[in-house]
């Protein structure tokens, strides 16, 4: 049985033992000029075959906007990505990273929110991983619908966000809102103008929807 490391009370990244090997993980404590919250944020990244990882900049913005919120955030590199041993696996052993690491973070801090957050690919895993981890919350920015298998996605039941790039050039928005529509998602969905994949010049903008978005589903401030 693997020893599991603590969770640590600053900034730092650690190596977590995972389903193909150890996974790579950075924790982050909510900023420092806000309400702590009793809230775990995971954000996934996008697609380790493309150059995704941990700190891509989206990744990175939307961790920052949930620290801003008060949540302490924890991104990780799928396998076979930085770090993390293994390969990639088309979404399925990432799906596995995913529970290892939500696995660890409720071990951990049992009395916290969970929260989940995924870009790109990254949505996708979050996505798959929702009806069985129950997050509070899901945020999913640019979801691939058509090009992975939404099909056999369960739709999330919990309070759910979806930011799509109107200006997408990788994931079609607008098969992302025929998804929305045709599964009777419960959605809030925001739609960004003038918005690519990366979100280049659209960062901050991605910021304020994310602040925005989870306001109301915040938990109550440590203390």
């Amino acid at each position: 049985m693997a020893i599991l490391p603590d969770f640590p009370a600053e900034s730092g990244t650690l190596l977590l033992p995972g389903p193909a090997g150890a996974l790579e993980v950075a924790v982050d404590p909510p900023e420092a000029d806000v309400d702590a919250r009793p809230l775990v944020a995971i954000v996934c990244h996008p697609l380790p075959t493309e150059g995704g990882t941990m700190h891509n900049k989206v990744v990175t913005m939307a961790a920052r906007a949930l620290r801003e919120s008060g949540a302490t955030t924890v991104r990780f590199n799928f396998r076979g990505t930085g770090q993390s041993e293994g390969a990639f696996d088309n979404g399925d052993g990432e799906l596995d990273d995913l529970r290892a690491v939500a696995a660890w973070v409720r071990a951990q801090r049992p009395g916290d929110t969970l929260w989940l957050a995924g870009f790109s690919f990254g949505a996708y895993v979050s996505l798959r991983a929702a009806a069985e981890l129950r997050p509070a919350l899901l945020i999913s920015i640019a979801p691939p619908a058509g090009r992975w298998d939404f099909e056999a996605i369960t739709l999330p039941t919990m309070p759910w966000l979806v930011i799509q790039g109107e200006a997408d050039e990788v994931v079609e928005p607008q098969a992302v809102y025929d998804w929305l529509e045709e599964s009777g998602a419960q959605a809030e969905l925001v739609r960004m103008p003038d918005t690519s994949h990366f979100f280049h010049r659209k960062l901050i903008d991605l910021r304020g929807a994310i602040k925005h978005g989870v306001h109301a589903y915040l938990p109550a401030a440590n203390g």
